[in-house]
């Protein structure tokens, strides 16, 4: 099977900040899960980038949150963290990188507006984030999660 590339991938690692070692986690971060429908059900896709990319968020996040605010209260920082970390906010950011021009879909996802729903960019840019920690390290994945 052979998916081809909807958009210059480096491109988009130059909105990133981060070019990768091993771009195919690149194009595994930007395959939605209804390619699998449309090729085979062994296709790969994001959706376990993106449980990685949640997490990956959440430490990253935590860890800034802590350290900037040493004198707020968990409740407090808990919910800073969840206002970050939201569907909206994530396609916010998603929208302005024009990551659904990068995503590889099935036909039908791409005629019901797949590249445009909130859910499915923010899903892919939690993916992506998991993408560039397994292939930069911690530091790596901070500094493009910052910089988003």
């Amino acid at each position: 099977m052979t998916i081809t590339v909807v958009s210059n991938l480096g491109a988009l690692q130059e909105l990133l900040g981060y070019v990768f070692q091993d771009e195919s986690l690149l194009r595994l971060a930007l395959t939605h899960p209804s390619v699998a429908h449309e090729f085979s059900a062994s296709t790969p896709h994001n959706e376990r980038l993106e449980f990685l990319g949640d997490a990956v968020l959440g430490l990253v996040l935590s860890k800034e949150l802590y350290e900037r605010f040493p004198s707020v209260d968990e409740g407090l920082l808990s919910k800073a963290r969840a206002d970050l970390v939201n569907e909206l906010g994530l396609a916010r950011q998603a929208k302005k990188m024009n990551l659904g021009s990068y995503l590889f879909m099935s036909k039908g996802e791409d005629k019901c507006q797949g590249r445009t729903r909130n859910s499915t960019i923010a899903d892919a840019l939690e993916a992506i984030f998991a993408a560039v920690y397994l292939d930069g390290g911690y530091d790596c994945a901070r500094k493009v999660i910052l910089k988003s």
